[in-house]
């Protein structure tokens, strides 16, 4: 068996990419820490020089994939150009992009069940990713006058929570899977039935 064998000299981003590979293939929950170190060659003591345990290591896979989640979503946006909307749109699209092929680190975000509060840099990130929407919601009622506009942090956790639940049924080979739409297309759908619910798009 390979022992302390990595050969690109960054024992923790090995550990990271061993550990995603172990989420996309077990769940978040179904791996120990001396698999990780098998799988990226090292000795079952490696780990220890930069993790404290299996859950320490599961909370920097996640909060890289915060990092990329929220820069995706950042992109996404835009600034808002063309309008709005269609950014807002994008932004769905972006969340199920992740989802498809960053499995691994959409699990370990939110299905490892971690305390995101315990971990500073952990926690940064994922706000960043909630700040993205809620900037884009902010956007979106930008031209409502202010004693109608909705709170946007209640809006962009409606579209996260409604993202999420399209990516567990639809995007995921979940029951739902087998609905004749595409997951983008009932995110969009659902998306644009609410804002227009609230006032943001027209009859």
């Amino acid at each position: 068996m390979a022992r302390d064998s990595y050969h690109h000299g960054n024992l923790k981003q090995a550990l990271v990419d061993a550990t995603v590979r172990l989420v996309e293939d077990k769940g978040p929950m179904a791996f120990t820490l001396a698999e990780a170190a098998r799988l990226a060659g090292v000795s079952a003591a490696a780990p220890y020089r930069h993790f404290a345990g299996r859950d320490q290591l599961l909370e920097e896979v996640a909060r890289q994939g915060y990092q990329d989640f929220a820069a995706r979503l950042e992109s996404a946006f835009d600034g808002g150009r063309p309008t709005a909307l269609s950014a807002f749109v994008r932004m769905g699209q972006a969340y199920l992009q992740f989802a498809r092929e960053k499995p691994g680190f959409y699990m370990a975000m939110f299905e490892a069940g971690l305390s995101i509060a315990g971990n500073a840099e952990l926690s940064a990130a994922s706000e960043r990713a909630q700040s993205a929407l809620v900037e884009a919601a902010r956007a979106l009622f930008a031209r409502l006058p202010a004693d109608r506009r909705p709170p946007a942090t209640m809006v962009a956790n409606h579209i996260w929570a409604m993202s999420h639940g399209v990516v567990e049924l639809f995007g995921r080979g979940r029951p739902g899977g087998r609905s004749p739409a595409s997951a983008d297309e009932m995110l969009e759908s659902g998306a644009l039935i609410y804002l227009r619910g609230l006032g943001v798009i027209p009859d």
